[in-house]
């Protein structure tokens, strides 16, 4: 289970095409690492959409404004995951926005120097249309919870999920590090703060997780996915 999140694709090295050591194509370099602050931006809505971005250090929230102002959260992201996908298949302008939850670092890939390395590397071709597919069917999914389940069963199936994709075996038990804020996961459940702190201490108090800021432990998966 460890790593194994949808964006994880066996025998692709795609750190390595990512974010080599040395890269050059005579004087110029190829690919830009950049790093990012705390509560910065790498982009926003209706910016131009013409890179790629590859998570190597710290976390990322890609999320979006409603017409009132609210924001909504889409996915939080970590090490290891690409996000601004988009610009492959046609998308001219943003219409979320990339924001540095932690000190951030990036590899940064143009659009054109993406499609050179589609061409070289067969099996990124793959890779990227997991994403793409991956994500679609997470957003599908929490669509159908939105409408069909109660906002406690939302969030015990969402611990459950986060738990097999980030999650990292211990024993018996499941380790999540990282664990995100009540209100972080209250705005991908689209639940409220109090219910996700209520729901969150019951599970605790049947001895079913812990957890703390930086970490959840799912003691028995297949119980967690019982109180759902």
């Amino acid at each position: 289970m460890s790593n194994q999140s949808f964006w994880y694709l066996e025998n692709v090295d795609v750190t390595g095409i990512f974010c080599p050591k040395k890269i050059g194509r005579g004087d110029m370099e190829k690919h830009v690492h950049r790093t990012y602050k705390r509560g910065e931006y790498i982009y926003l809505p209706e910016e131009h959409a013409d890179r790629i971005y590859f998570l190597t250090e710290g976390r990322v929230k890609i999320g979006s404004y409603g017409e009132t102002g609210k924001e909504i959260t889409k996915a939080i992201l970590s090490k290891g995951e690409v996000f601004g996908e988009l610009s492959l298949v046609g998308e001219s302008k943003r219409r979320d926005f990339a924001y540095a939850m932690e000190e951030t670092q990036l590899c940064v890939v143009t659009v054109d120097e993406m499609k050179a390395l589609m061409r070289e590397h067969n099996g990124l071709n793959l890779f990227l249309m997991k994403i793409m597919g991956s994500r679609m069917l997470e957003m599908e999914n929490r669509l159908e919870s939105l409408v069909f389940k109660d906002s406690r069963t939302r969030i015990i199936e969402f611990l459950h999920d986060l738990g097999e994709k980030k999650g990292q075996r211990v024993g018996y038990e499941t380790l999540v590090r990282k664990f995100m804020t009540h209100q972080e996961i209250a705005n991908l459940t689209a639940t409220s703060r109090q219910t996700v702190t209520t729901v969150l201490n019951e599970l605790r108090n049947k001895n079913v997780i812990t957890f703390n800021r930086r970490r959840l432990l799912i003691r028995d998966m297949d119980q967690l996915l019982k109180e759902a």
